[in-house]
This record gives structure tokens, sequence and C-alpha cells, in this order.
């Protein structure tokens, strides 16, 4: 379904059209997919060249994948544009994250796992829902385990976990001396 035949096309350039849904996902789940289901729009246009076969991929729509924080699953939207050569040669290989060489016989690229990474490559890296937004029971039970500094208070409950710098900071009179160093600027 994801395979585009390469061999034997003549100059110019083609369009395929694909819509990834829970489907696709399940066909690349090797077991540590975090993402289990999207709605997709791909359109990849194919341009071949005398020495080669120029592939821009455009990926828009949203996938679903569980919250950082709660575990709960979250909606987020991809918009990504991204492009790969594609050559013949004797056997498959990579030179690069954008330049792929198939092997001759084989004739046609399978594009099903080029599509993932490209999804997966363009999430953030912290996937979380927006302040308060979180599972409530869960962001309950990991308040009682989150370090805490000399100054909080049970009654100071962040129920969206959101952790920043002063959230790590604990009061240690061991680090007090290092503020009386002064640093010689030469």
């Amino acid at each position: 379904m994801y395979n585009i035949p390469l061999r034997g096309l003549p100059e110019g350039e083609r369009e395929f059209k694909y819509d990834l849904d829970k489907s696709f996902f399940a066909l690349i789940d090797d077991g540590t997919v975090d993402v289990k289901k999207g709605d997709l729009k791909v359109a990849v246009s194919l341009k071949k060249t005398s020495v080669a076969f120029e592939l821009s991929f455009d990926i828009n729509g949203a996938v679903q994948t569980p919250c950082d924080r709660c575990l709960d699953d979250i909606s987020i939207d991809v918009a990504t544009r991204n492009r790969l050569i594609v050559k013949f040669g004797k056997e498959y290989s990579e030179e690069s994250d954008e330049i792929v060489i198939i092997p001759e016989e084989d004739g046609e690229i399978n594009i099903a796992w080029f599509l993932y990474e490209f999804i997966i490559l363009s999430l953030p890296a912290k996937k979380v829902h927006p302040p308060g937004t979180c599972n409530k029971a869960m962001s309950s039970r990991l308040n009682k385990h989150k370090a805490k500094s000399m100054d909080d208070t049970d009654d100071d409950v962040d129920d969206d976990m959101s952790l920043d710098d002063s959230d790590l900071s604990l009061d240690d009179s061991r680090w007090d001396a290092l503020g009386d160093v002064a640093v010689d600027e030469d």
C-alpha cells in the first residue's frame, strides 16, 4: 500500500495521496510505538530526474499520544514537510537523513517507515496537556511523590504538575559557602 514503483518511470512529476489513521500506526507498531492513532493527510510529490528520485512529503493532521505527565491520550497537531532523495544501487543503504539507496532489482520503495519517522520527529519533545487539564487522579498521585523544597506545604498542591527549576531546588546549607567565593577575572 505504501510502495511507490520507481523502475520504468519516465522523467517528470507524479503525486501520491495517503490518509493515515489507526490502521497505519497498527501496521508500524513494533511494541515501542507511542503513537497508536491519528488522522493525517499526506501528499507525496515525486520528481524523477536523470540520476535520482526526489520525494517531497507534506503531512498534516493530528495524532494521539500519551501525555508525559498523566498518561492520558493527548491530541497533537502535525504539520511537517520533508524531503527524501532515492537512488538505485546494488544494495539498500541510507547515505544520510535525506538520501536512500535501494536495490535496482527491487525497483520500488516502501515509504511507510519514512512517513512514521517524519511524524514522530515533528512532535514536541515534551508532550503534555495544557495546565489544569491533566487527569486529576494521576496528578494527585504524582504530587505525593514530587520532590518538595523546605518552603512547600501540604496545602500547596499543583494540580497540573507543571515543574520548573524552582520545583527542583532544595534548601541545602552545604552550598552556602559557594556564594562567598569571588570569581577572579583577569
